[in-house]
């Protein structure tokens, strides 16, 4: 499985972090996010604390190989991370992320669903 782990100027709007809308992140308690590639080659983001609001479709530019949360309401959080090019060339051909909250103490799969992707390209 390839992956890419992460502790937390266009006329788009101005993005915020994504720890904003996810419970439980502290100092001592970071945000943890995994983007993966499973064995079909389908993209997988791993996190382990659940979203204060529900994601409403991911975006992902292809030249800054940035991948950003998009709410219902439109707002974009950052996840600050870049994604690395053997994960992008599988964001190229995807749809949707599999989204997958782990348990934060068992790190064991608690829910996941699909959330759409659009793709960018500058």
């Amino acid at each position: 499985m390839t992956e890419d782990t992460h502790s937390e100027s266009s006329n788009r709007p101005d993005v915020g972090t994504l720890v904003d809308f996810v419970y439980g992140v502290d100092e001592d308690n970071p945000l943890d996010i995994e983007v993966a590639v499973n064995e079909e080659g389908r993209v997988v983001v791993f996190h382990d604390k659940p979203f204060k609001v529900d994601l409403s479709w991911f975006e992902y530019d292809l030249g800054t190989s940035k991948l950003d949360f998009v709410l219902d309401d439109g707002e974009i959080r950052d996840a600050g991370m870049q994604i690395a090019p053997q994960i992008s060339k599988h964001m190229q051909n995807s749809h949707q992320i599999l989204t997958v909250l782990m348990d934060d103490k068992t790190g064991e799969p608690k829910e996941g669903k699909y959330i759409p992707l659009i793709l960018h390209q500058k």
